[in-house]
């Protein structure tokens, strides 16, 4: 299964890195962290949508709908899917404090990329999964000289107890063990790409490994 960090195919550059990873690597199934941008896709894929995305397109999909020119991509907002014998789950959105006690749908305009606590307990309520996608990073995973991650991720991962949670948003390569889940921030599409070994329904260790992206146009980079 291939896995992907941010992609920003709102950029023409990054969007050929992006067909060009497809067409390659020919994909069964592919999972995505947020901040794709781009929903005409050569294989299912499933996503959770980050702060930069097409939010018309992406609250279409929230309300079960089919977005004209989407196609193959599934939205894991609170929801899970079985792909290629893993439970995925996923927490669409990132954090904005001043928001997250708001009803979803009290979120207007740009407002709408963020998550709020019904998201999260939504989310909370899910069972048996193998694999969290979030966008926003839990504490204890990255430091700029502070930690920029969101609690409220940290307390899904205790709530549901993932084999292991893929992170997007901060575009960088970092691991970690939290709250007994493995958790990875994923570097961006143009730097590398992941794969996905494991059958989680069939007892198989789920093991994620980075590939350089040679498939990005340097200039992309």
């Amino acid at each position: 299964m291939l896995v992907l960090g941010d992609v920003h195919a709102s950029d023409p550059d990054r969007r050929e890195t992006l067909l060009e990873l497809y067409r390659s690597l020919e994909p069964d199934h592919v999972l995505q962290v947020g901040d794709l941008e781009h929903y005409d896709l050569p294989a299912p894929t499933w996503f959770v949508a980050g702060n930069n995305e097409d939010l018309d397109v992406v609250e279409a999909m929230r309300a079960g709908e089919e977005p004209p020119g989407a196609a193959n991509v599934h939205l894991l907002a609170s929801t899970v899917a079985t792909v290629d014998g893993c439970r995925v789950a996923g927490l669409s959105g990132n954090y904005a404090p001043t928001k997250y006690e708001c009803s979803r749908a009290e979120l207007e305009g740009g407002r709408r990329r963020h998550f709020t606590h019904e998201d999260v307990e939504r989310a909370a309520e899910l069972t048996d999964i193998d694999v969290l996608l979030t966008h926003e990073a839990p504490t204890g995973l990255l430091s700029y000289g502070y930690d920029p991650g969101c609690e409220h991720v940290n307390g899904l991962l205790e709530a549901l107890s993932p084999s292991l949670c893929l992170v997007g948003h901060h575009e960088r390569h970092r691991e970690a063990e939290i709250a007994g889940t493995t958790v990875v921030s994923l570097a961006p599409a143009w730097e590398r790409y992941y794969t996905l070994d494991g059958h989680a329904l069939e007892g198989e260790t789920i093991q994620l490994e980075a590939h350089d992206d040679d498939f990005a146009p340097p200039d992309s980079r």
